[in-house]
Protein backbone atom coordinates (compact mmCIF):
# COMPACT_ATOMS: atom_id res chain seq x y z
CA UNK A 1 0.00 0.00 0.00
CA UNK A 2 2.88 2.32 0.28
CA UNK A 3 3.47 2.84 -3.65
CA UNK A 4 0.02 3.26 -4.01
CA UNK A 5 -0.33 6.27 -1.28
CA UNK A 6 3.23 7.79 -3.07
CA UNK A 7 1.35 7.92 -5.96
CA UNK A 8 -1.57 9.92 -3.96
CA UNK A 9 0.64 12.28 -2.55
CA UNK A 10 2.48 13.15 -5.71
CA UNK A 11 -1.02 13.85 -6.78
CA UNK A 12 -2.16 15.83 -4.12
CA UNK A 13 1.49 17.96 -3.93
CA UNK A 14 0.71 19.04 -7.56
CA UNK A 15 -2.72 20.18 -6.61
CA UNK A 16 -1.31 22.20 -3.95
CA UNK A 17 1.59 24.42 -5.63
CA UNK A 18 -0.54 24.92 -8.75
CA UNK A 19 -3.84 25.78 -6.88
CA UNK A 20 -2.32 27.67 -3.66
CA UNK A 21 1.20 28.46 -4.71
CA UNK A 22 1.45 28.84 -8.50
CA UNK A 23 -1.81 31.14 -8.86
CA UNK A 24 -1.91 34.50 -8.90
CA UNK A 25 -4.64 36.57 -6.97
CA UNK A 26 -4.53 38.50 -10.47
CA UNK A 27 -5.36 35.31 -12.12
CA UNK A 28 -8.49 34.51 -10.02
CA UNK A 29 -9.66 38.05 -10.85
CA UNK A 30 -9.03 37.57 -14.26
CA UNK A 31 -11.00 34.04 -14.29
CA UNK A 32 -13.87 35.54 -12.41
CA UNK A 33 -14.16 38.37 -14.81
CA UNK A 34 -14.10 36.95 -17.82
CA UNK A 35 -14.75 32.90 -17.17
CA UNK A 36 -14.27 30.50 -19.73
CA UNK A 37 -13.04 33.25 -22.03
CA UNK A 38 -9.69 33.57 -19.58
CA UNK A 39 -6.26 33.19 -20.93
CA UNK A 40 -5.13 33.13 -17.40
CA UNK A 41 -7.54 29.90 -16.63
CA UNK A 42 -6.24 27.96 -19.46
CA UNK A 43 -2.39 28.80 -18.17
CA UNK A 44 -3.35 27.65 -14.80
CA UNK A 45 -5.23 24.29 -15.84
CA UNK A 46 -1.83 23.73 -17.86
CA UNK A 47 0.25 24.52 -15.32
CA UNK A 48 -1.71 22.21 -13.03
CA UNK A 49 -1.56 19.07 -15.65
CA UNK A 50 2.10 19.56 -16.52
CA UNK A 51 2.89 19.28 -12.57
CA UNK A 52 1.15 16.51 -11.93
CA UNK A 53 2.75 15.00 -15.24
CA UNK A 54 5.60 15.36 -14.26
CA UNK A 55 5.59 14.48 -10.48
CA UNK A 56 3.60 10.91 -11.59
CA UNK A 57 5.29 10.10 -14.39
CA UNK A 58 5.48 10.62 -18.34
CA UNK A 59 3.82 7.09 -19.26
CA UNK A 60 0.65 8.59 -16.97
CA UNK A 61 -0.66 11.25 -19.30
CA UNK A 62 -4.00 10.04 -20.01
CA UNK A 63 -4.29 11.36 -16.10
CA UNK A 64 -2.72 14.66 -16.30
CA UNK A 65 -4.98 14.91 -19.48
CA UNK A 66 -8.30 14.34 -17.11
CA UNK A 67 -6.73 16.69 -14.39
CA UNK A 68 -6.37 19.24 -17.48
CA UNK A 69 -9.88 18.85 -18.47
CA UNK A 70 -11.67 18.47 -15.33
CA UNK A 71 -9.94 21.34 -13.61
CA UNK A 72 -11.02 24.01 -16.75
CA UNK A 73 -14.67 22.76 -16.28
CA UNK A 74 -14.17 23.00 -12.17
CA UNK A 75 -12.49 26.28 -11.90
CA UNK A 76 -14.80 27.53 -15.26
CA UNK A 77 -17.91 26.76 -13.78
CA UNK A 78 -16.88 28.32 -10.38
CA UNK A 79 -16.32 31.73 -11.75
CA UNK A 80 -19.87 32.53 -12.66
CA UNK A 81 -20.44 32.13 -8.42
CA UNK A 82 -19.09 34.58 -5.60
CA UNK A 83 -15.79 33.68 -4.23
CA UNK A 84 -16.75 32.93 -1.11
CA UNK A 85 -15.85 29.77 1.71
CA UNK A 86 -18.90 27.51 0.08
CA UNK A 87 -17.90 28.11 -3.39
CA UNK A 88 -14.14 27.31 -2.37
CA UNK A 89 -15.11 24.39 -0.40
CA UNK A 90 -16.71 22.85 -3.24
CA UNK A 91 -14.61 23.49 -5.79
CA UNK A 92 -11.54 22.34 -3.73
CA UNK A 93 -13.91 19.11 -3.27
CA UNK A 94 -14.19 18.74 -6.98
CA UNK A 95 -10.93 18.64 -7.65
CA UNK A 96 -10.10 16.49 -4.42
CA UNK A 97 -12.92 13.88 -5.90
CA UNK A 98 -10.78 13.70 -9.95
CA UNK A 99 -7.98 13.24 -7.55
CA UNK A 100 -9.13 10.42 -6.04
CA UNK A 101 -10.72 8.88 -8.30
CA UNK A 102 -8.01 8.92 -11.05
CA UNK A 103 -5.69 7.10 -8.77
CA UNK A 104 -7.61 4.71 -7.28
CA UNK A 105 -8.73 3.61 -11.03
CA UNK A 106 -5.02 3.49 -12.13
CA UNK A 107 -2.68 2.75 -9.07
CA UNK A 108 -5.52 0.79 -6.61
CA UNK A 109 -6.77 -2.91 -7.18
CA UNK A 110 -10.67 -3.44 -6.66
CA UNK A 111 -9.61 -6.23 -4.36
CA UNK A 112 -7.78 -3.85 -2.19
CA UNK A 113 -10.29 -1.51 -1.75
CA UNK A 114 -12.75 -3.73 -0.86
CA UNK A 115 -10.94 -5.04 1.66
CA UNK A 116 -9.87 -1.64 3.32
CA UNK A 117 -13.50 -1.11 3.15
CA UNK A 118 -14.82 -4.06 4.97
CA UNK A 119 -11.23 -3.77 7.80
CA UNK A 120 -12.97 -0.07 8.27
CA UNK A 121 -16.46 -1.47 8.48
CA UNK A 122 -15.50 -4.08 10.66
CA UNK A 123 -13.28 -2.00 12.77
CA UNK A 124 -15.36 -0.72 16.49
CA UNK A 125 -12.23 1.73 17.43
CA UNK A 126 -12.80 3.74 14.09
CA UNK A 127 -16.41 3.86 14.52
CA UNK A 128 -16.30 4.91 18.42
CA UNK A 129 -13.55 7.75 17.57
CA UNK A 130 -15.91 8.81 14.60
CA UNK A 131 -18.54 9.30 16.77
CA UNK A 132 -16.63 11.14 19.29
CA UNK A 133 -15.59 13.12 16.71
CA UNK A 134 -18.80 14.31 15.73
CA UNK A 135 -20.41 14.37 19.17
CA UNK A 136 -17.74 17.46 20.17
CA UNK A 137 -18.95 19.47 16.72
CA UNK A 138 -22.60 20.82 16.97
CA UNK A 139 -24.06 18.07 19.30
CA UNK A 140 -21.65 19.51 22.37
CA UNK A 141 -21.94 23.00 21.31
CA UNK A 142 -25.74 22.71 21.39
CA UNK A 143 -25.96 21.39 24.87
CA UNK A 144 -23.15 24.23 25.99
CA UNK A 145 -25.33 26.77 24.16
CA UNK A 146 -28.46 25.14 26.66
CA UNK A 147 -26.39 25.28 29.94
CA UNK A 148 -25.30 29.01 29.39
CA UNK A 149 -28.10 29.71 28.28
CA UNK A 150 -28.74 31.31 31.56
CA UNK A 151 -25.81 33.99 31.21
CA UNK A 152 -26.44 34.19 28.17
CA UNK A 153 -29.94 35.93 28.88
CA UNK A 154 -27.89 37.78 31.63
CA UNK A 155 -25.39 39.45 29.47
CA UNK A 156 -27.94 40.37 26.83
CA UNK A 157 -29.81 42.04 29.60
CA UNK A 158 -27.12 43.78 30.27
CA UNK A 159 -26.56 45.03 26.83
CA UNK A 160 -29.82 46.30 26.24
CA UNK A 161 -29.53 48.49 29.26
CA UNK A 162 -25.80 49.89 27.89
CA UNK A 163 -25.52 52.64 25.49
CA UNK A 164 -26.00 52.16 22.16
CA UNK A 165 -22.52 53.11 21.47
CA UNK A 166 -21.54 50.04 23.79
CA UNK A 167 -23.73 47.60 21.88
CA UNK A 168 -22.63 49.09 18.32
CA UNK A 169 -18.89 48.31 19.22
CA UNK A 170 -19.96 44.65 20.52
CA UNK A 171 -21.36 44.14 17.69
CA UNK A 172 -18.74 45.41 15.37
CA UNK A 173 -16.02 43.82 16.98
CA UNK A 174 -17.44 40.49 16.91
CA UNK A 175 -17.60 38.20 14.06
CA UNK A 176 -20.96 36.14 13.62
CA UNK A 177 -20.84 32.51 15.14
CA UNK A 178 -17.19 32.71 16.02
CA UNK A 179 -17.42 31.72 19.70
CA UNK A 180 -19.37 28.60 18.23
CA UNK A 181 -16.59 27.83 15.89
CA UNK A 182 -14.10 28.48 18.31
CA UNK A 183 -15.57 25.88 20.62
CA UNK A 184 -15.66 23.26 17.78
CA UNK A 185 -12.58 23.87 17.13
CA UNK A 186 -10.60 23.89 20.70
CA UNK A 187 -13.02 20.68 21.32
CA UNK A 188 -11.67 18.74 18.12
CA UNK A 189 -7.69 20.16 19.02
CA UNK A 190 -8.13 18.76 22.85
CA UNK A 191 -9.88 15.14 21.71
CA UNK A 192 -6.98 14.96 19.15
CA UNK A 193 -4.29 15.69 21.67
CA UNK A 194 -5.96 13.31 24.44
CA UNK A 195 -6.11 10.42 22.08
CA UNK A 196 -2.11 11.04 21.43
CA UNK A 197 -1.50 11.09 25.01
CA UNK A 198 -0.55 14.51 24.63
CA UNK A 199 -1.85 16.06 27.92
CA UNK A 200 0.94 18.86 28.43
CA UNK A 201 0.10 20.55 25.00
CA UNK A 202 -3.87 20.59 26.40
CA UNK A 203 -2.86 22.75 29.31
CA UNK A 204 -0.93 24.82 27.06
CA UNK A 205 -3.69 25.23 25.02
CA UNK A 206 -6.08 26.58 27.91
CA UNK A 207 -3.58 29.04 28.91
CA UNK A 208 -3.50 30.18 25.32
CA UNK A 209 -6.57 30.71 25.34
CA UNK A 210 -7.33 32.24 28.75
CA UNK A 211 -4.67 34.42 27.75
CA UNK A 212 -6.51 35.74 24.64
CA UNK A 213 -10.18 35.64 26.05
CA UNK A 214 -9.85 37.05 29.63
CA UNK A 215 -7.53 39.99 28.78
CA UNK A 216 -10.53 42.50 28.20
CA UNK A 217 -10.50 45.47 30.48
CA UNK A 218 -13.95 46.56 31.92
CA UNK A 219 -15.76 42.98 30.68
CA UNK A 220 -19.25 42.79 32.83
CA UNK A 221 -19.39 40.38 34.98
CA UNK A 222 -22.19 38.28 33.25
CA UNK A 223 -20.01 38.33 30.57
CA UNK A 224 -17.47 36.95 32.35
CA UNK A 225 -18.95 34.12 33.82
CA UNK A 226 -20.21 33.32 30.56
CA UNK A 227 -17.24 33.03 29.00
CA UNK A 228 -15.86 30.86 32.13
CA UNK A 229 -18.95 28.56 32.28
CA UNK A 230 -18.45 27.81 28.29
CA UNK A 231 -15.39 27.17 28.25
CA UNK A 232 -14.83 24.97 31.16
CA UNK A 233 -17.57 23.17 29.68
CA UNK A 234 -16.44 22.93 26.18
CA UNK A 235 -13.30 21.61 27.49
CA UNK A 236 -15.01 19.39 29.86
CA UNK A 237 -16.89 17.88 27.18
CA UNK A 238 -13.86 16.87 24.99
CA UNK A 239 -11.66 15.84 27.64
CA UNK A 240 -14.65 13.35 29.47
CA UNK A 241 -15.13 12.01 25.45
CA UNK A 242 -11.51 11.39 24.92
CA UNK A 243 -10.93 9.61 27.68
CA UNK A 244 -13.59 7.62 27.21
CA UNK A 245 -12.37 6.28 24.29
CA UNK A 246 -9.21 5.95 25.12
CA UNK A 247 -10.71 3.81 27.89
CA UNK A 248 -12.24 1.48 25.69
CA UNK A 249 -8.84 1.76 23.26
CA UNK A 250 -7.49 -0.32 26.80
Amino acid sequence: MTSELLWLTKLLLAHLITDFILQPESWVADRQKNHFKSTKLWWHVLITAVVAWALIGWQYWGIALIILVSHFIIDGVKSYYKDDVRSFLIDQLAHLAVILICWHQKFIALEITIQIWQNIWQNTSFWITLSGYIFITFPAGIIIGKLTRKWRDKLEIQLRISSPATILENSSTSLANAGKWIGIIERIIVLSLILQNDFQAIGLLIAAKGIIRFNEKERPEAKTEYLVIGTLLSMGIALLTGLLILNYRQ
